[in-house]
């Protein structure tokens, strides 16, 4: 996914820089996920983990063994509806667990044919950890993340600001919950010129990176050649 992160994305930009414009010390907010919100907006988001264990998703696959049943070990993959097909039991829900909680739902589902079974749960593929770098980037699209990546990092990933870059309100929207998202502006510009990067956020696996247009690149079409040279471009 070279380009494009959708009309979401828009929407989300548009909603933040709104409020900003109404607020201009407002430093961070949250919006609405709107793909999967259907709730009131009124509601209070809720900040999740910082270290929270990884959870399945569509796609996974893990390995199950059975310490003393071994004729019951397979590896299983979760379905798009977030099922895993077992011998035995038939279908269970998985998607959204993490391997503690995903081994306790296979104890309690293999106990009623076994009695205390012993089973151990091992990740074997899963969503790789990414971030998205949209707007005036060079290279837009989905990246994945090999460590830790910094936001200044992941601009320079994504090719860098293109000329008409806004260095000084870079957006990062971080998923809060199934409902919202947060946003949050980070100036990279004031960054780089003190040499201090103490404020370079290190970013998360779904992270999202945005960077909006300055305000010469929005006039600028607008401006005949002869004139260009009276203006100084403002990042």
């Amino acid at each position: 996914m070279k380009r494009a992160v959708g009309f979401a994305t828009a929407l989300l930009m548009l909603s933040v820089l709104a409020a900003l414009a109404q607020q201009p010390n407002l430093q961070a907010a949250a919006v609405p996920n709107s793909e999967t919100d259907t709730t009131s907006q009124s509601t209070t988001p809720q900040l999740q983990q910082r270290n929270e264990r990884y959870r399945l998703s569509a796609g996974d696959s893990f390995d199950i063994a059975f310490e003393l049943s071994p004729e019951f070990n397979q590896t299983v993959i979760v379905q798009p509806d977030g099922y895993v097909a077992l011998k035995a039991v038939g279908d269970l829900l998985v998607e959204g667990q993490t391997v503690p909680q995903v081994t306790q739902t296979l104890r309690v589902a293999y106990g009623k044919i076994l009695n205390e079974p012993l089973i151990s749960v091992v990740l074997k593929d899963f969503s790789k950890p990414y971030f998205i770098a949209d707007g005036q980037v060079a290279h837009p699209g989905r990246y994945d993340m090999r460590g830790e990546v910094t936001l200044t990092e992941a601009v320079a990933i994504a090719g860098g600001f293109t000329d008409s870059a806004k260095h000084s309100q870079v957006l990062l929207f971080r998923r809060v919950n199934d409902q919202w998202l947060s946003a949050k502006i980070f100036n990279i510009k004031e960054m780089e010129k003190q040499r201090d990067l103490h404020e370079d956020p290190t970013l998360r696996s779904g992270d999202m990176v945005v960077v909006p247009k300055n305000a010469i690149s929005k006039i600028k079409p607008f401006i005949p050649n002869s004139g260009l040279g009276a203006y100084r471009q403002i990042n």
